[in-house]
């Protein structure tokens, strides 16, 4: 096992991020405990992560605020005084190093191809920083998809609610995926900062030298695929941290709930149809990071012994399908943090979902967060596990270097940096560049962040929030930008914004209830 203890080039920014986290713990006074929460450095007393799939920054912001409002199309008019993003400007759409220029895709073109999102593609596709290989390596190249495709970007005609969302709370235009790859690295850097420490250690194109770079179900699932490998993972995950703590907790995704049993085993067959008529499994396996792990998992995917448990430790083990968290939410359990999973239709991953079927699920799911008397002490964090491999034109800073002659390719054959003597191989990062807004009374309203986060900034602002320690083990946890520069806690905790979801625009209110268009 290498030793925790590691060197690595932090960036300037990391630094400057680090330096402002500790300011932020330092300055900020515990707040007194409600009756069924724990003592919290900030005014939030509950975090609700809503971890969707498979988006670049630029594939869904690159050219904030600004928007084409064609005719027919929900319109999308930006606030006076909307700060700057790092974004897509006229020269560089217009004289792009890709054999594509970057392109608008219009709202009837929502259901797209699946890119390639691989571990090795996407360093390749950055070209140690030139960002000039994506249609070559991340252009899905398959079936009668067009790899040009990965050029392409939504704006604010169909990723409307997104858009409206950061004009009224806060986004980041500089946030990364901890390391390269899909959709279970994302998830396991999500919940543990750490994909380092999987069995089996060197299966061919999904782990290496101990570490996962791509995807597969969990060992600890009864609804993986066991006639392939599955995964287990060793160590601490944030929910071993929480469960130290006595802090109420949950991970609630959409299909867990076994729909039948053959066999003493349980079968997740729910499956629901996008808006091309597709039907799609609710339930993906390997989007569920804590099914990786022994001591988080839910294995025959038992239901909660009460609602009231629901957050707490029973036969369930934190581990829930999504309509329990609006069970315990409306009977008053609310978890104190809470990851909230889509129902796969509806987690924005191209091929079988797509950003309209995933506003639904987003503003259904924030406008019904927002009725909640716990809305006051709430943050909502929106953030995605990988980039699909969609182009996004900023190289991410090298914070996690590697060196593994099959798999690295980001500043040259075999090279993502230079990894430090005894450091875990295989987790080259920062990865690519997505979305991540804050949606709180506590947000700092159309407010851009610009300083260095990345999927496990999540992971540490809740570690520092309820005092839960860090995961060791060389997490990124550790060096983890603060997420702090989002929320102004002097602000009046009364902001709301309710939303169609169908169309992404705002609606009347009257008190407490919103009339919302049909999906």
């Amino acid at each position: 096992m290498a030793s925790s203890q590691k060197s690595f080039v932090m960036p300037r920014q990391s630094i400057l991020a680090l330096a402002l986290c500790a300011a932020f713990q330092t300055a900020v006074m515990p707040f007194a405990a409600a009756s069924d929460d724990h003592q919290t450095a900030t005014p939030i007393k509950h975090v609700v992560v809503i971890f969707q799939e498979n988006v670049s920054f630029d594939h869904y912001f690159a050219t904030y605020p600004h928007a084409a409002n064609p005719a027919g199309s929900p319109a999308f008019l930006p606030h006076h005084g909307t700060p700057s993003i790092n974004g897509l400007t006229p020269e560089l759409i217009n004289y792009n190093p890709n054999s594509v220029k970057p392109f608008r895709l219009d709202r009837s073109q929502a259901m797209t191809c699946d890119m390639d999102h691989r571990y090795t593609q996407e360093q390749q596709a950055a070209d140690a920083g030139l960002m000039d290989k994506f249609v070559q390596n991340t252009g899905a190249h398959y079936g009668n998809c067009d790899p040009s495709q990965v050029m392409g970007y939504y704006d604010g005609n169909t990723v409307t609610a997104l858009w409206n969302y950061a004009q009224h709370f806060a986004m980041s235009d500089n946030s990364f995926s901890t390391t390269y790859g899909p959709s279970t690295p994302g998830a396991l850097n999500l919940v543990a900062g750490q994909t380092h420490g999987v069995t089996p250690t060197d299966l061919a194109g999904v782990t290496a030298n101990g570490t996962v770079i791509s995807d597969a179900d969990p060992a600890y699932d009864d609804c993986s695929n066991h006639t392939k490998p599955v995964l287990a993972m060793s160590g601490t995950n944030v929910g071993d941290l929480l469960n130290h703590k006595g802090v109420t907790w949950g991970w609630f995704q959409g299909g867990f709930r076994p729909t039948a049993m053959s066999n003493g085993m349980p079968v997740c067959g729910a499956t629901s149809q996008n808006i091309a008529g597709k039907s799609v499994s609710d339930y993906s396996p390997h989007h569920e990071p804590f099914q990786y792990y022994t001591s988080t998992s839910n294995p025959h995917h038992v239901a909660p012994s009460s609602v009231a448990m629901i957050g707490k430790q029973d036969q369930a083990n934190h581990q829930y399908d999504l309509s329990d968290f609006w069970s315990a939410t409306e009977s008053h359990h609310m978890p104190e943090v809470s990851f909230l999973k889509a129902k796969m239709a509806q987690d924005g991953h191209a091929g079988y979902s797509d950003p309209l079927d995933e506003q639904t699920f987003l503003v259904q799911t924030l406008n019904r967060l927002q009725r909640l008397p716990e809305w006051k002490n709430t943050a909502v964090i929106i953030a995605y596990d990988d980039s699909d491999g969609w182009y996004d034109h900023v190289m991410p800073p090298i914070v996690t270097q590697s060196n593994d002659p099959t798999y690295d390719a980001l500043t040259g054959p075999g090279s993502c940096g230079t990894a430090a003597q005894g450091a875990y191989q295989d987790r080259c990062g920062y990865g690519p560049r997505q979305p991540l807004l804050v949606i709180s009374p506590y947000a700092k309203p159309n407010f851009v962040d610009h300083s260095v986060t990345d999927q496990s900034s999540i992971l540490r602002f809740i570690e520092d929030n309820w005092n839960l320690g860090r995961i060791g083990d060389d997490s990124t946890d550790a060096k983890a930008g603060s997420l702090s520069s989002v929320f102004d806690f002097k602000r009046n905790p009364a902001n709301r914004l309710f939303l169609d979801p169908s169309s992404g625009q705002r609606v009347h209110v009257d008190g407490d209830e919103v009339s919302e268009g049909h999906s």
